[in-house]
């Protein structure tokens, strides 16, 4: 804390500085020969501006203001005048931003930054958008509203496209029905048909300026004005950039722009914000039009650029040739005249490679300061292998494990028998065996006198895994319980108090696992299913409810490798790419509309072989909105008018458990040969014997769901085909995830076609689901930069673990203080 007196005197000796400063920059203004010629008798300023430089570090001796004006001040005296110039502007925006006043506590929002001369330079991730000029409360909270909260992030809202304002036309060449740049001279200016409101500032009419050249004229028109202000900007004989859409209108053809962007031109005017140039066009919200915006994110550069100090190394910079983070950040938001729009607009441009790059970077750092972390936790036991349990599981299983599975089996053994957590992704096609390998390591917990947890995104999901388990479980003894938020409040009750006395052996549920209120008595292992819907936030919860516990991520259907890398970077890999002996290839084919009767065709023959099928329907009932057919409707006419002979079942999310359960147990004994059914079947009971299924209106699927669904036939030794049912009209996008189906049955092929086509959000499902919230980035686009600052990322943490060396430690405070929140790092490990 600084004494009052101190800062008052601070205050004092800055604005006597001002003072002078401006007094010697006045001059400058003035276009004349001898405009600067007191600068060049001025023969002794160096040694007062020691003097004021030595009283402000009496004041406070830590004194970032003092320091620079020591640099800017330095053999002043000796300086030809272009530099003295130079350095006097320098530092009079220094001095200018060092002493603006701090907003009061109450009261109306200055707009400017809360400093002071010891700790001015915050970094922009720290300071809150309402302190940049032109900003304040109203605007920081509607600002807000796209995830604007910082400085930093105000600078890191980048242009959605750019315009090329700087090609100047005259007036007598500009197009009507054109988007056109001129420079004008105002001849006349005032209100046409006014009616005013309150004291007659508001104008109802119309504001009329009649802009010139030497070629022409161009009347400019705005509506719902101010009179006193348009009067004092638009005075006979000022001259502005203008722009706008023009058009022809009247009887003398006149050219005229409604509401037209302008800005004050003076001979050689460069780098203007909103005409003359490469104008930025930014995303907007409600309450901010785009001159604002433009106008709130040039003041941010130009006040908050010299904050930003390089962290990177030079040697990485030329390694990899990025721009400077300054020259980055400028050019993005002020790109120079002659730029290739196209490459701006497909944020191709060396800047945007730099902040992309800085994204990926940062988000990886963390991933590996996280995985560090986790190297260094100690578990409090060392399992031991070879119990009892899981040879009991391996001897009662009907199959034969394969060599994949057996090698996955073999690198959780090493993490499990290692001192520290385990924290793995397990991943695998449809049908591999994940949940065998899953539940032998569930077993080994046990056997170490451990509690284990399954967390999965959907009630149908954990109430499958129970099935399963129990199943498994209650043949070894085991006890299983079932959490999830349709349990009534008795039965939930006694699971959780069992859970917390630690006479529950395996807890399965949704989220619900991970609640408030439910506790383990010892929990070793937790297991979770499709993390990919889950946050990492969640994934942490679940680990704190037991002590340096183990984490087994598995996923139903496999993760392109980019979004491996920055979903799960933290985590160790295994894969299991081998299906179980027996399986064969699924013939996929594609139907239009015309193309029913000969799918049902082949849904006759194959089950008067002996086969079963699944019909597959998006929705459950008709609905008025949508034209989609529904199972409950068709099945009834399949069963009456199509299939006669056979018995068609029906299954759909809507039915109660039990009932559910009752007819996927008769399809699976063979009772019911076709099983009409909604995507509730994308995770079920196996059926072996089931070998076609028909996907009605598969356009409207997600490739991943379609290849779920398709994983439930083929399971048995039967050869089995997949219909595809399509019915237009259909969109881009539905054909290229048709295509895909029948190209390929490789899940790690499909998802990464899945993530091309639907991109990182949609394919993750929620905004929450563990992906990073990028502002640059795109993990599609950017593929090679992403793996390019990974490797980067991770040397550095292998070199240094806690980045605690000079050469490090500003990364450190930088993912710190402006990613750690928006990545959710550094909450694990």
């Amino acid at each position: 804390m600084y004494t009052h007196q101190k800062e008052c005197s601070n205050i004092y000796l800055m604005k006597e500085i001002l003072t002078i400063i401006s007094k010697l920059e006045r001059p400058f203004s003035v276009a004349s020969a001898d405009s600067y010629a007191h600068i060049e008798n001025l023969k002794s300023f160096e040694p007062f501006a020691k003097t004021i430089i030595s009283e402000l570090r009496q004041a406070v001796p830590k004194n970032i203001l003092a320091d620079k004006l020591e640099q800017l001040f330095s053999g002043y005296d000796s300086l030809p005048t272009a530099e003295k110039i130079e350095r006097i502007k320098s530092a009079k925006k220094t001095i200018m931003r060092f002493s603006q006043t701090p907003p009061e506590k109450k009261g109306k929002t200055t707009g400017q930054i809360k400093t002071d001369v010891t700790d001015v330079r915050q970094s922009p991730s720290q300071v809150d958008v309402k302190y940049v000029k032109g900003v304040g409360e109203q605007i920081a909270k509607r600002l807000a509203n796209i995830n604007i909260e910082s400085v930093y992030d105000l600078l890191l809202h980048l242009p959605l496209r750019y315009e090329d304002r700087s090609s100047l036309k005259k007036i007598s060449a500009i197009t009507p029905g054109q988007e056109e740049t001129f420079i004008g001279t105002v001849i006349d200016a005032g209100p046409v048909g006014q009616s005013f409101a309150g004291r007659g500032r508001r104008g109802r009419g119309i504001y009329q300026v009649a802009f010139k050249d030497e070629t022409g004229v161009v009347i400019g028109k705005w509506f719902n004005y101010r009179k006193e202000y348009m009067d004092r900007k638009f005075k006979a004989g000022e001259t502005f950039f203008v722009h706008g859409p023009v058009k022809l209108s009247g009887y003398n053809r006149t050219f005229e722009i409604v509401h037209p962007e302008i800005e004050d031109y003076e001979v050689g005017d460069t780098g203007k914000v909103h005409v003359g140039g490469i104008t930025p066009i930014y995303g907007l919200t409600e309450g901010i039009q785009q001159r604002r915006m433009r106008t709130i994110v040039r003041g941010a550069v130009d006040s908050f650029i010299d904050w930003i100090d390089e962290y990177h190394s030079p040697e990485l910079i030329t390694r990899l040739e990025l721009a400077e983070i300054k020259e980055a950040l400028k050019k993005i938001h002020s790109p120079p005249v002659g730029s290739n729009l196209t490459d701006l607009a497909a944020w191709k441009t060396a800047y945007h490679r730099r902040l992309i790059f800085d994204e990926f970077f940062f988000l990886e750092l963390g991933l590996a300061l996280r995985r560090e972390g986790i190297k260094e936790e100690k578990r409090g036991k060392i399992y031991k292998l070879g119990g009892s349990l899981t040879k009991r599981f391996l001897s009662l299983l009907p199959f034969t494990l394969t060599e994949e599975q057996k090698k996955v089996m073999g690198e959780i053994e090493k993490d499990l028998t290692s001192d520290t957590p385990m924290n793995r992704l397990l991943q695998g096609d449809v049908g591999c065996g994940k949940t065998v390998v899953a539940f032998h390591t569930l077993l080994i917990a046990i056997e170490n006198g451990f509690q284990a947890a399954i967390m999965a995104p959907t009630e149908i999901l954990a109430e499958q895994h129970y099935k399963n388990f129990k199943s498994w479980g209650e043949t070894l003894g085991l006890k299983i319980a079932l959490l999830k938020s349709g349990l009534k409040g008795k039965e939930k009750k006694e699971n959780i108090e069992a859970i917390k006395n630690g006479e529950v052996d395996i807890a399965i549920g949704t989220h619900a696992v991970i609640q408030e209120g439910v506790e383990f008595k010892h929990l070793g292992l937790a297991v979770i299913d499709e993390q990919h819907r889950f946050g990492v936030m969640q994934r942490g919860t679940l680990k704190k409810k037991g002590i340096n516990s183990d984490i087994l991520i598995m996923t139903a259907t496999p993760i392109p490798r980019t979004l491996a890398m920055t979903v799960y970077g933290d985590l160790d890999v295994s894969i299991i790419n081998e299906m179980p002996r027996g399986r064969k290839p699924i013939k996929t084919s594609l139907l239009f509309d015309k193309g029913l009767p000969k799918a049902y065709s082949i849904i006759e023959k194959e089950v008067a072989k002996g086969g079963q099928a699944y019909i597959i329907y998006p929705l459950v009932e008709e609905s008025e909105k949508s034209d989609l057919k529904a199972a409950i409707t068709m099945k009834e006419h399949l069963e009456k008018d199509i299939f006669p002979n056979f018995k068609v079942g029906l299954v759909h999310g809507k039915m109660k458990s039990a009932e559910k359960d009752g007819v996927m147990l008769a399809f699976r004994n063979g009772e019911i040969d076709i099983l009409v059914a909604t995507t509730v079947v994308e995770v079920g009971v196996d059926v072996p014997n089931a070998s076609v299924m028909m996907i009605e209106h598969a356009e409207r699927f997600g490739l991943s769901q379609l290849h779920q669904l398709r994983g439930r036939i083929g399971r048995g030794e039967r050869e089995s085909q997949c219909i595809l049912m399509a019915h237009y009209p259909i969109s881009n996008e539905g054909k290229q995830r048709l295509r895909v189906m029948t190209e390929s049955q490789d899940g790690f092929y499909i998802a990464e076609k899945d993530l091309e086509i639907r991109g990182p959000g949609q394919f993750l499902g929620t905004r929450q689901a563990g992906l990073p919230q990028f502002k640059v980035a795109n993990i599609i686009r950017d593929q090679q930069l992403l793996q390019t600052a990974r490797k980067e990322a991770f040397r550095i943490v292998e070199e240094d673990p806690r980045l605690t060396t000079s050469q490090y430690q500003p990364l450190r405070d930088i993912l710190k203080r402006g990613y750690r929140k928006r990545f959710e790092l550094g909450e694990i490990g």
